[in-house]
């Protein structure tokens, strides 16, 4: 039960995600304005994204570990470590980032936590959560494939415009912050209700534990 008192930081997780696909989608302007973004040069706007994920990741990995009274959920660990990996190179790397780079480390964490929802959906008793977990692990196990076919290359991005996979980026990164701030409305749900519901997230892998 751990996880359900300690749901915030997977939504402060979510706040985090969404400005990151926000700063994907838009710049600004210097009167202030916001403007589609076709490109990110400017150095400091890498670093505060890099930031931002590796904040992210944090708030990921401390609710797997506060998940740990009953067994660590690795799954998140490593969603959240994949994270924060992307925000350490966004921030601290100065040459060349390929792309494939950034895609695999997408795939790792869009295929861990895709994982986790859809082993999460099977723990709640209310249809409407199952449903939501389940289309939300089906999405992000989506995002995950397209984003390993970018790393093979078999889906190929025009190389002379970046619009397209910060497009493909920001849409990632806001489909999960509103699945993982639907993640921790329901956990804090299970947390304040004594009905019996909802059935309690026992940790991942022991389905038998869910009453």
């Amino acid at each position: 039960m751990e996880l359900i008192r300690n749901w915030w930081p997977l939504a402060l997780g979510s706040v985090l995600y969404a400005f990151y696909s926000l700063m994907n989608f838009f710049m600004q302007r210097p009167d202030g304005s916001l403007a589609v973004r076709t490109s990110i040069h400017y150095s400091p706007t890498v670093i505060h994204m890099g930031e931002l994920a590796a904040a992210a990741g944090a708030c990921t990995i401390t609710a797997a570990i506060w998940n740990s009274v009953k067994g660590k959920s690795w799954l998140l660990v490593l969603n959240g470590l994949a994270c924060s990996a992307l925000g350490l190179i966004l921030t601290f790397w100065r040459g060349r980032l390929a792309f494939s780079t950034v895609a695999l480390l997408i795939v790792v964490m869009a295929l861990s936590i895709g994982v986790y929802e859809l082993l999460s959906a099977r723990t709640f008793r209310r249809l409407a959560d199952k449903w939501f977990l389940s289309a939300a692990g089906v999405g992000s196990v989506g995002f995950a494939l397209v984003f390993l076919a970018f790393a093979l290359r078999w889906i190929r991005l025009d190389p002379t415009s970046p619009t397209e996979s910060l497009l493909w980026l920001g849409a990632y990164f806001g489909f999960s912050a509103i699945c993982m701030l639907g993640l921790a409305l329901r956990l804090s749900g299970l947390g304040g209700s004594q009905s019996g519901e909802w059935g309690p997230l026992p940790p991942l892998g022991n389905p038998k534990h869910a009453h």
